[in-house]
């Protein structure tokens, strides 16, 4: 059954095309009803028995929900068009089409694991962490860990020990703690408590982290690491709402996996050679970690903020929350939907599921709202829009991409990504938007002085890699190499010919296969389609003659191999078969020839100068050989052992 989508014009304060919406996006549409979830609640009862909608109001979802219990029926689905597109300014039939067509997507679901937590609750502080575990010490498994003895409590409701932390390592129900120094409680005697004797290196293990030292936290970003709550001991309240969210991280716990990692794709590094580490440089939550030629990602750690996806150079991390592909059919939805119904190109206005739409909602009910032609796009997690991400949605059709920051952003990853999405487009087509007032929203969006852009839309199918190529050459369809910004992940590689020996190093590391040989001729070859400029060939080359060139070629020569360097093949001196360089051989010979003990002679150092298979045929038949052992052994026969015999019985 096709869905529907129900309408409503929230007591005639918007305008709602039901027959514009309805031809733009294929989806049957309701008439336009004027106060849905209050007098004609009985109506939006009989639209819901039919089953399978979409109401087109999100602030009254509990409203609905609650009448899908009462009647019985499916919870429908939910668009919010009013505070994104109802309450703006202009003729938005295009805009809320583009946002009904976007909301019938199949999505995928998104992946999960289970994460048990039984209430085990490590309590850092002094006084404030005992006040904090006397009332929580009926509900968790408490241990108190102070620095001081003197604060140890006389009563045994909770246990108590005195020590330092050297390490946190873990998430919610899976936190491990390595302590300095820890005493624990000897509970038996008079008088005060007396402590064991200090022990370095203990671990233990715990669900829950309970921070009231008002110190710097134990782990990076604390505020994105589930299931470790800090808090200042000197402000009640805080310690009070600290305590209740410790108190309800009991149970069992839906964990997303926001990232997918493909270790064969990883550049991280080669043969103990260092090289991309691009992802481990911007992980606020040190979720990433070096586990030989590749990264690793702890998923329980992992917040989810996507900075790893957008700065990976081969695609080994990829957002999974959802995956790409899916963000770049919901581009290609809202821009080609909007523009059946309007010739004006459309903006992007990319945004966040609380910061970003609080913002929005409040513009919209307070204030002026979204223009008609700013169309919202709402993902989990704003760094992961990386550079692919936005020159796709300006060769998808948006004029300009707006990205509103939260206070929370990794703003430095968000930049970067900017300054090269503006080097591939060819102009400043991309804003990120510090606003802190709905009101100062509104303002910019009505009056942006930005670069916009149009070019012939396409259709971004394939890697990010890819996508960007091809939104690249529908932007700047006459530029053949674009230079990119210091640390983008594509460019070409130099080669110093004079310098480089063709000892082929870089191409026997070379992670992607950008770098290449030829079996027939002494060459290195190149594809620069393929090439991460990971630096692992800069790296690894013992002459220094690689550099790095940020940059981007648009021609079909990057996609097919090109020579980098060659010189002519060496011809061995008794078979004639081409094998090394004339230059090589020339070294070697120059180097070991009458200096080095095996090639002392003439004789010997023509060696140098044949294959392999003619080094080893005159080896064996030298009168030096080194393996020779003199003559073979006569072998003995049946008569040598009859004569044997004969000596015996005599």
């Amino acid at each position: 059954m096709a869905k529907k989508l129900i309408l409503c014009d929230c007591e005639g304060s918007q305008n709602v095309d039901a027959d514009a919406i309805s031809r733009a996006c294929k989806l049957t549409c309701s008439s336009v009803f004027t106060n849905l979830c209050t007098s004609q609640i009985d109506l939006a009862a009989k639209e819901l028995a039919q089953g399978d909608v979409i109401i087109a109001c999100q602030q009254e979802r509990q409203t609905f929900e609650d009448l899908a219990e009462e009647i019985n029926v499916d919870s429908p689905g939910f668009l919010d068009l009013r505070d994104r597109a109802g309450w703006g300014e202009g003729d938005t039939s295009a805009k809320m089409s583009a946002l009904a067509a976007e909301a019938i997507l199949t999505m995928p679901l998104r992946k999960s694991v289970d994460v048990i937590s039984e209430g085990t609750c490590l309590i850092i502080g002094g006084t404030a962490a005992i006040d904090a575990a006397n009332e929580l010490c009926d509900l968790l498994a408490v241990t108190v860990l102070l620095d001081d003895a003197n604060l140890l409590p006389f009563n045994r409701k909770f246990d108590c020990v005195v020590g330092a932390i050297r390490a946190v390592n873990g998430a919610l129900g899976n936190f491990t703690v390595k302590f300095d120094a820890l005493q624990q409680i000897l509970p038996g005697g008079r008088n005060a408590f007396r402590l064991s004797a200090p022990k370095n290196g203990t671990v233990s293990n715990c669900d829950i982290i309970l921070d009231l030292t008002g110190n710097t936290a134990f782990v990076p970003s604390a505020e994105k690491r589930e299931g470790y709550i800090r808090a200042d001991p000197t402000h009640l309240l805080s310690v009070t709402k600290a305590s209740f969210e410790a108190s309800q991280l009991i149970g069992t716990f839906e964990k997303p996996l926001y990232v997918k990692l493909e270790e064969a794709l990883c550049a991280h590094s080669r043969a103990e050679q260092p090289a991309c580490s691009n992802c481990l440089n911007v992980c606020p939550t040190g979720a990433i970690t070096s586990v030989g030629e590749h990264v690793a990602v702890d998923p329980m750690v992992c917040a989810g903020c996507g900075s790893c996806s957008a700065v990976c150079p081969s695609g080994a991390i990829s957002y999974d929350a959802p995956s790409i592909d899916t963000i770049f059919r919901r581009l290609t939805t809202l821009a080609s939907t909007y523009k059946k119904l309007s010739r004006i190109s459309p903006h992007l206005l990319v945004h966040d599921a609380v910061y970003g739409l609080e913002m929005i909602s409040l513009a919209a009910r307070f204030g002026r709202g979204l223009p008609a032609h700013v169309i919202p796009l709402e993902v989990d997690a704003l760094s992961a829009f990386g550079h692919a991400e936005m020159v796709a949605a300006l060769a998808c059709g948006f004029e300009h991409v707006d990205i509103l920051v939260t206070p929370k952003s990794e703003l430095n990853v968000l930049e970067d990504q900017k300054e090269l999405a503006h080097a591939l487009a060819g102009v400043d087509a991309v804003s990120l938007l510090q606003l802190t007032d709905p009101d100062d929203l509104s303002e910019k969006l009505y009056n942006l002085d930005k670069a916009t852009i149009s070019c012939s839309a396409i259709l971004p199918i394939g890697s990010r890699r890819q996508v960007t190529r091809l939104a690249t050459r529908a932007l700047q369809p006459d530029a053949d190499i674009i230079t990119l910004p210091s640390g983008a992940p594509y460019g070409a590689v130099v080669v110093d010919t004079d310098a480089c020996t063709l000892c082929l190093s870089c191409v026997s590391l070379c992670p992607s296969g950008a770098l290449g040989d030829n079996s027939d001729l002494p060459q290195l070859r190149f594809q620069e389609d393929a090439c991460l400029q990971c630096g692992l060939c800069s790296n690894i080359c013992p002459e220094n003659a690689i550099t790095l060139r940020a940059q981007i070629d648009l021609t079909d020569i990057s996609l097919d191999q090109r020579v980098l360097n060659e010189e002519e093949p060496f011809a061995c001196i008794e078979c004639g078969s081409l094998f090394g360089s004339k230059s090589t051989i020339a070294k070697i010979t120059e180097k070991l020839a009458g200096k080095h003990t095996m090639f002392a002679t003439s004789e010997a150092a023509k060696m140098i100068q044949m294959c392999e298979n003619c080094r080893v045929q005159a080896q064996y038949h030298s009168t030096e050989n080194p393996f020779q052992n003199g003559e073979r052994p006569r072998v003995r026969t049946s008569d040598d052992y009859d004569y044997f015999s004969k000596r015996k019985d005599h």
